[in-house]
């Protein structure tokens, strides 16, 4: 079995090449600090990141691109921001880029796709998105993916074997859009679920969020050339109903903490992990701004990061105009 490449050491890269390391194969997992190079190969354990998984012995950490660059399938998991500046310091690239993580590039407005196919326009791109929580994958707990292909099914047919695992579980589609824009959506509709919980406003309010900020995910997605199917699925219904669940989603939390009076200032200076959903709301809310789509909770959810006091913003949500519920 050839080596499959994992470019970001942070909790999501760490659990996938655990995943792909389960039945034996080699997995190269690039990291950007030499330390955490030292763990992964002395210690085998990551414990900035993904503190309790012990990990394969068959996952070998490098701090040097060009050992990615020479394999045939990289998955790429650096945070949305870092994605650009990292494929652009490879000296060259997979034939096949697998896109892991979820957002939009804040000042350009590019997907991650977008991103990839001007750094590497000789590399296929493939999106992998869904409802999955890193420590659930790492631990093997069965799982189930987006694998959108942009190189269609003969791109599908060479990776899909390569990633799937008897608990890990992936579904072909050819809409990386739909894939990307379900994926970084639902950061955003996660962080506004946060709130619902710090502020204790039930069960009925986070059910009603969903809904309507799925129903956002749709129109944004549909303007965008995303198929509906898509983000009917995995990649965006499920993914939303997972990330708007739990405090084990950092963008949950992240909006949880700000539900309970806490300032996104210090939030965000002190998470050692990212929350996503942060950097995309405001790029997010500019673009739908821009397409004249109605995006209610994903501009409430800037306002919230921008300082702006989260039981006001929650009034002022409620108290918008009726109106039929198909209706922007």
């Amino acid at each position: 079995m050839r080596p499959v490449g994992v470019v970001g050491a942070g909790a999501w890269g760490t659990a996938l090449a655990q995943m792909l390391a389960s039945d034996g194969r080699e997995v190269l997992l690039w990291a950007r600090e030499s330390e955490l190079v030292e763990e992964i190969n002395a210690s085998r354990s990551n414990t900035l990141y993904l503190p309790d998984a012990a990990l394969a012995p068959t996952i070998r950490a490098t701090g040097d691109l060009a050992d990615i660059a020479a394999l045939d399938i990289a998955l790429v998991v650096t945070p949305a921001q870092h994605t650009a500046a990292v494929l652009d310091a490879m000296p060259a690239h997979p034939a096949d880029l697998v896109l892991c993580s979820k957002g939009i590039e804040a000042g350009s407005g590019r997907l991650m796709n977008d991103v990839a196919r001007d750094a590497a326009p000789r590399s296929h791109i493939a999106v992998l998105s869904g409802p999955t929580f890193a420590h659930e994958v790492a631990a093997g707990l069965p799982t189930a993916v987006t694998l959108a292909c942009g190189g269609g099914e003969a791109q599908w047919e060479r990776i899909a074997p390569v990633i799937a695992r008897p608990a890990f579980r992936p579904y072909y589609s050819a809409d990386v859009t739909g894939a990307e824009i379900g994926g970084a959506v639902k950061n955003v509709l996660a962080i506004a679920c946060g709130v619902v919980d710090g502020l204790a406003l039930g069960q009925n309010a986070r059910a009603a969020l969903i809904a309507r900020g799925y129903a956002e995910m749709l129109r944004f997605g549909e303007a965008r050339g995303a198929q509906t199917e898509t983000l009917a699925g995995l990649c965006g219904l499920g993914d939303l109903v997972l990330t708007c669940s739990s405090t084990s989603s950092r963008n949950f939390s992240l909006g949880k903490a700000l539900g309970e009076g806490r300032s996104a200032a210090e939030l965000m200076s002190d998470r050692r992990t990212v929350a996503e959903g942060a950097h995309t709301a405001p790029v997010l809310e500019q673009l739908a701004r821009d397409m004249a789509i109605a995006m209610p909770i994903v501009a409430a959810v800037t306002r919230l990061l921008a300082g702006a006091e989260a039981r006001g913003v929650v009034s002022d949500l409620l108290a918008r105009p009726l109106r039929a519920e198909r209706s922007d």
